[in-house]
């Protein structure tokens, strides 16, 4: 059952004006926080954001505003060394989170975080959607939700009632991701062309926002040029210089 509804997985983006109680964002919430966490740190906080005027600002900054103001509930899914900060000041120790390895802890348990509360809300009927386009302007969202320094937006996660249901995105094959033993390059000469295919003639056939292109196209147009390079910035004035 699990397997069957991961494998059924597709993003939506169109939901019905049908929002959750705090009742069901608290169930899911504490079904997400079972999700594994690196030395049980929890280095994570979401943002439940109901009022309208500041998720119509967030949809305009993330450029979704449609999701924004017609999901059931929309969360802000972020990194969080703010709670561990007062912690450890709870005990006069001074925390250090400015180096690589714990960005990489705060944004891996955000991402176990998300993914389990995604999965929580599909198993309820729900639909879901992961929003990106919240790092186009973190700064801006993160003042608008007044988020302190330690603290940053990953990405924002939409819930609700689905008012359209679209087809299944097909995936790399197995093989191009799985490798026994020893990782081999070679199979992606044949591999990635088949999948162009695949991806190609789904394109074509699904039933709204039909395009013509391929997987590896996108790829190169999408990481030809370095992305947001504000990130950075951003990230280095909430206290992560990533030493």
């Amino acid at each position: 059952m699990v397997l069957e509804l991961m494998k059924a997985h597709a993003s939506v983006r169109d939901y019905k004006d049908q929002p959750l109680s705090r009742e069901q964002v608290v169930e899911l919430v504490e079904a997400a926080q079972m999700a594994a966490t690196s030395h049980f740190v929890q280095a994570y906080s979401i943002v439940w954001v109901t009022d309208k005027e500041k998720r119509s600002k967030i949809g305009e900054l993330s450029s979704n505003p449609q999701q924004m103001e017609t999901a059931g509930a929309v969360f802000l899914m972020c990194a969080d060394y703010r709670r561990l900060q007062h912690a450890s000041e709870m005990h006069g120790e001074p925390i250090v989170y400015d180096y690589a390895e714990q960005l990489l802890v705060a944004v891996t348990d955000v991402g176990l975080l998300a993914q389990n509360l995604a999965l929580a809300a599909e198993s309820q009927g729900y639909g879901i959607c992961y929003i990106g386009g919240i790092r186009s302007n973190m700064e801006a969202i993160s003042d608008l939700v007044e988020l302190p320094k330690g603290v940053f937006p990953v990405y924002g996660l939409t819930v609700g009632v689905p008012n359209e249901h679209n087809e299944v995105k097909p995936r790399l094959p197995v093989e191009a991701i799985l490798h026994e033993n020893n990782y081999d390059a070679k199979k992606y000469e044949t591999l990635l062309p088949a999948y162009d295919e695949t991806i190609s003639a789904y394109y074509k056939r699904r039933s709204s926002n039909q395009k013509s292109t391929t997987w590896t196209k996108q790829m190169a147009d999408f990481l030809k040029a370095p992305r947001r390079a504000e990130i950075t910035d951003f990230l280095k004035k909430q206290g992560y210089e990533m030493n």
